[in-house]
């Protein structure tokens, strides 16, 4: 049977002691929040199915993700993203609270002060996905076999259609012009392999095999690898780079970026993020090759023929002809046709 003590003149505490389990205590602000509780807890003892709440009932949020900056994010292909993420998810409020006491309305409520912020909604899910496995890991490894995982039943922000936004007339040669030579051959290659900026970051001359035309990606965004065959002006490219040994171009993500930036900056060029190359990429393959969609997912390394779906459009021309007969392979004739 439950005892129920006041504490103090605000606090009540609820102690439960039964043959076979640990002592289970808690305080409240009210009795009867302490009585309801204490029934809860012997109702699952009698049942059975009683797991201690003790160890998620005195850690919080703030903790745990120190613990799953030391324990889970050295295991990620990116460590020092998750451990940004971690780290900036401890000064929110919600950090203070205690794993048990989190609720799908307090991370709702997380939800909203970030959208009040302006923050984007896919960096919003990226933090959701942060918090949702560690919950998950906290169940599984850390002992807390009683915590739910509250992400899951909270509402997703909504995500914005992706980013449209291509090389205008003129813009492609103007960045050639402001960049320093060693990043044009960055940008150059990014725009014929539609490479992510990691991979290009990444990328070792002990993958890439010049004579068959292929650059192997051990790692890659979606933690698959994959091999992009090599255009003959991505075959040159890397033909003209001084070196045959370590990094390919010997340039960081943060890097990119920053060239980036002070490129488009001095060319003249608003709103074109690296990224953005990549869509160029794309877009050309569709605009320009006879490639299926298979083919160019293998390529590009998109997760799901959905994501390829937006560049369908590109080829609306091409498929008229087809239907007025144009074999497949016709490329020359059916550009000059659109040109």
């Amino acid at each position: 049977m439950a005892t129920i003590a006041k504490r103090g003149n605000l606090q009540w505490q609820a102690k439960i002691r039964r043959k076979g389990h640990p002592e289970q205590s808690k305080t409240f602000e009210t009795k009867s929040d302490a009585e309801a509780w204490a029934r809860s807890v012997e109702n699952e003892m009698d049942r059975g199915v009683f797991v201690s709440r003790k160890e998620a009932e005195r850690v919080t949020l703030y903790e745990a993700l120190d613990r799953y900056i030391a324990e889970y994010a050295p295991k990620l292909a990116q460590p020092e993203d998750a451990i940004f993420k971690a780290r900036r998810l401890q000064r929110r409020p919600l950090a203070q609270k205690f794993l048990a006491a989190i609720r799908p309305k307090d991370i709702a409520d997380f939800r909203r002060e970030r959208e009040a912020e302006g923050v984007a909604g896919n960096t919003i899910r990226l933090d959701f996905a942060l918090l949702s496995k560690l919950f998950n890991h906290a169940r599984a490894d850390w002992g807390m076999e009683s915590l739910s995982n509250p992400v899951q039943l909270a509402a997703k922000p909504k995500i914005a259609r992706g980013r449209e936004r291509r090389l205008e007339v003129g813009e492609e040669e103007r960045l050639l012009d402001t960049a320093p030579p060693a990043f044009r051959s960055v940008i150059r290659f990014a725009i014929e392999t539609a490479m992510r900026r990691g991979e290009i970051a990444a990328l070792t001359w002990q993958n890439i095999d010049l004579t068959r035309g292929t650059a192997f990606l051990p790692e890659t965004k979606n933690g698959t690898a994959r091999t992009v065959p090599l255009s003959q002006t991505a075959r040159s490219i890397l033909q003209s780079l001084p070196g045959r040994e370590g990094s390919v171009f010997n340039i960081s993500e943060q890097w990119i970026t920053r060239l980036m930036m002070a490129a488009t900056k001095a060319a003249g060029i608003e709103d074109m993020t690296f990224h953005d190359l990549r869509h160029e990429a794309t877009s050309r393959l569709f605009e320009m090759t006879d490639l299926d969609v298979m083919e160019i997912k293998a390529i590009t390394g998109h997760k799901s023929l959905q994501m390829l779906s937006r560049y369908a459009h590109l080829r609306t021309v091409r498929l008229v002809r087809r239907l007025d007969g144009t074999k497949r392979g016709t490329i020359d004739h059916e550009r000059a046709i659109t040109n």
